[in-house]
């Protein structure tokens, strides 16, 4: 039984409110067997994980999958660093882009894409206390204005 074309599993809503996000791009999770079943059950945390590259390798660190229950005499680590699966040209411009610009790369998305479960991380600049103000008196207008247009 194979998931839907792309069904999202979670995402990181806080990301959205802490940075701005741009330059989003898709990669793949190496994963065991039980985390695979722990996603689809919905058991995912994003808090505070980002991406970290090590030796030419980009890792997804922090991001929190419970242990599946069933899972049998090898116990999992939720909190355990999971190698991204992208190409190198794209390891490359995104170190090169955390390294020079100051920036984050931050995971935004969990889902499934022809029943294997991609990431969708994004380069992210910190929000400072004025622009979260900014942003929230943005969305407060539009949500005014959405209510006398109907």
């Amino acid at each position: 039984m194979s998931a839907k074309p792309s069904s999202t599993v979670a995402t990181n809503k806080k990301a959205h409110h802490l940075y701005e996000l741009s330059d989003a791009t898709e990669a793949g999770l190496v994963l065991t067997g039980p985390e695979v079943k722990s996603i689809r059950a919905g058991k995912v945390n994003f808090i505070d994980s980002y991406v970290d590259f090590r030796h030419g390798e980009a890792w997804l660190v922090s991001m929190h999958i419970a242990p599946y229950a069933n899972a049998g005499y090898a116990p999992q680590e939720p909190d355990r660093d999971r190698k991204l699966l992208l190409h190198a040209r794209e390891i490359t411009r995104l170190s090169a882009a955390v390294n020079q610009k100051g920036l984050t790369v931050v995971p935004v998305r969990l889902y499934f894409h022809h029943g294997k479960i991609k990431v969708e991380i994004a380069l992210g600049r910190g929000k400072k206390l004025h622009d979260h103000r900014e942003s929230l008196k943005r969305r407060a207008e539009e949500r005014d204005m959405a209510r006398e247009l109907a």
